[in-house]
């Protein structure tokens, strides 16, 4: 199989005219031909008078290596790469004569990825999660945005199954390095449990929030059909900590009723937001380290808007949809304002996750067809800046220190009843004191909003660097500093305020047996850098499982 790449059509090509192109551009017979699949669709716009699709194809063709070899000097033709996943083992049933069984903490994607790897080596993990199943989950969570239901600290959009992820505009790329296609082997098993098999060609896919709960369901299905166990409203409150010929070890999870499970392998998977977990960790002895994120606000304005900026006179084509945009913009101070999680045709949502709290996130259907596009611009911080918040130098909870400081500013210039603060941005960036109502650009966020002066709810620094870095945006996207363009404050959960460090074995540095993993450990960010994260401690603990216990039948070379 040969991979062919960076191949350019008009938008409105047939299949027929891809193969043609295909058959042109290596100068092949039609009949040599056999087979053509795709593999990744992205949208060459360099050119928005004429913007084209860019495909990348695996082909079979008739005598493959002469091919190579006629075309040996273009990048663009190359041996296919086998992505297919190979388990480090897998345990025949009845071969694991142990009453053991891996734990694993936390049902987002890194804790169901890990959990489902463990399944289906045979390892029969528990999974243990804090919130409520999905269903329960998205009717609280959409109760609350409502006025319908009072706000659940363990039901929201951070906690419950599916992870913070579910709320969000489900995006599945990532920038992390994955040299063994780990995140092939997650968008597999996503299309297995009800996704849109798009995502495996798409340059930037996405599922959407409805279209990701189906999967999050579909997902816990496959765990349980393989002899795995997950329990809801179960949160690990401390970890049982033995001493160990090597300093100490976990051997097992105490849970807020009471109860005690015993277990010398713990998937630590929790999210960004798990900040009572954080400081039990820190109270039980764990390595912690306070981590550097960002802090800012939403910034909605018209989809048609970014449409037109991105797409030209092609905005608005069928096979497009709506537009995405990433920005950066850097300070003379060393800093970086940037955009995160943008949502193309989505809507800003209330993602607190404890009382008098005000927190924005962004959320989009797989549709994306809201009215407004929103985007977090965000401040990169530096540790620097989180230690007045901690108690003393190298605090790891100076972060969550910071964080609540900020949010619970932003629930009282709210109003104190989870209503958001909003200021139009021209009132913004010329320091006014105070905002007029919003103009053409209504807000979407529920349960509310009211304007207000979004300064009092960020560090000086930040309002500094976001009044110069949007309308240095402009370069990139004209209109963008429109006064009309709406900000929500505030944005503090770009990624986790903590890092738990392991070793090359993935294990806690100080604490043998627990494996720190994803988001909230500082390893992820995102649900397909989470999920291959997830994969990756199921590995280890699995290798380490099976040097100690019975013996099993390898499926891949060692």
């Amino acid at each position: 199989m040969l991979r062919l790449s960076e191949l350019r059509l008009p938008l409105d090509h047939t299949d027929d005219e891809l193969r043609q192109a295909v058959l042109k551009r290596l100068g092949l017979p039609a009949r040599s031909l056999r087979a053509l699949k795709l593999v990744r669709r992205s949208v060459d716009a360099r050119n928005k008078d004429a913007i084209r699709f860019s495909y990348s194809l695996d082909l079979e063709v008739d005598d493959p290596k002469a091919l190579l070899q006629r075309w040996r000097k273009d990048p663009h033709l190359r041996p296919a790469p086998d992505t297919t996943y190979r388990f480090v083992a897998q345990l025949m049933p009845g071969e694991l004569q142990r009453p053991e069984r891996p734990i694993v903490i936390g049902a987002g994607p890194c804790g169901y990825f890990a959990a489902l790897v463990l399944a289906q080596m045979g390892l029969r993990p528990l999974l243990l999660e804090r919130g409520k199943p999905i269903k329960e989950r998205t009717s609280d969570t959409f109760g609350f945005w409502r006025g319908q239901r009072p706000f659940d600290p363990e039901s929201n959009v951070q906690f419950g199954e599916g992870g913070a992820g579910t709320f969000s505009d489900g995006k599945l790329y990532s920038q992390v390095r994955d040299p063994r296609h780990l995140g092939r082997k997650v968008l597999e098993e996503l299309v297995a449990c009800g996704a849109n098999p798009e995502i495996l060609t798409l340059h930037h896919p996405h599922i959407g929030t409805f279209k990701l709960a189906t999967v999050v369901r579909g997902l816990r299905s496959r765990i349980e059909a393989l002899g795995g166990e997950i329990r809801f409203r179960s949160e690990v409150v401390r970890l049982e900590i033995e001493a160990d010929p090597g300093g100490r070890r976990v051997c097992g999870v105490e849970l807020a009723d009471g109860s005690c499970l015993q277990a010398r392998h713990v998937v630590l998977a929790v999210g960004h937001s798990a900040r009572d977990t954080f400081a039990s960790l820190h109270r039980d002895g764990v390595l912690l380290e306070p981590k550097p994120f960002s802090i800012g606000v939403r910034l909605e304005h018209p989809q048609s808007l970014i449409d037109s900026a991105r797409w030209g006179p092609c905005a608005g084509h069928p096979r497009l949809g709506a537009a995405e945009y990433k920005l950066v913009h850097h300070l003379d101070d060393g800093r970086s304002v940037y955009s995160f999680c943008m949502c193309p045709g989505g809507l800003v949502v209330a993602a607190a996750s404890e009382p008098g709290h005000l927190v924005t996130n962004g959320m989009s259907q797989h549709s994306r067809n809201e009215r407004n596009a929103n985007s977090g611009i965000v401040v990169g911080l530096e540790l620097e800046d989180l230690l007045p918040y901690g108690r003393g130098q190298g605090d790891p909870l100076a972060g969550v220190a910071f964080q609540r400081h900020w949010e619970a500013k932003a629930f009282a210039l709210g109003g104190g009843s989870y209503r958001a603060p909003v200021q139009r941005l021209d009132d913004f960036l010329a320091g006014r004191g105070r905002s007029r109502p919003p103009g053409s650009i209504q807000p979407s966020y529920a349960p509310g909003t009211t304007p207000a002066d979004l300064s009092a709810c960020l560090p000086d620094f930040a309002v500094a660097a976001l009044r110069e870095a949007i309308p240095a945006f402009e370069r990139s996207i004209p209109g963008y500093a429109m006064g009309e363009a709406l900000l929500t404050g505030v944005e503090t959960r770009t990624s986790s305020p903590v890092r738990i460090p392991r070793g090359p074995d993935l294990q806690s540095l100080n604490t043998r047996g627990l494996y720190p993993a994803g988001e909230g450990a500082g390893y992820a960010g995102g649900i397909l850098s989470a999920g291959i994260d997830g994969i990756r401690v199921a590995e280890a603990v699995a290798s380490s499982l099976l040097r100690t216990g019975p013996q099993c039948r390898s499926t891949a070379p060692p």
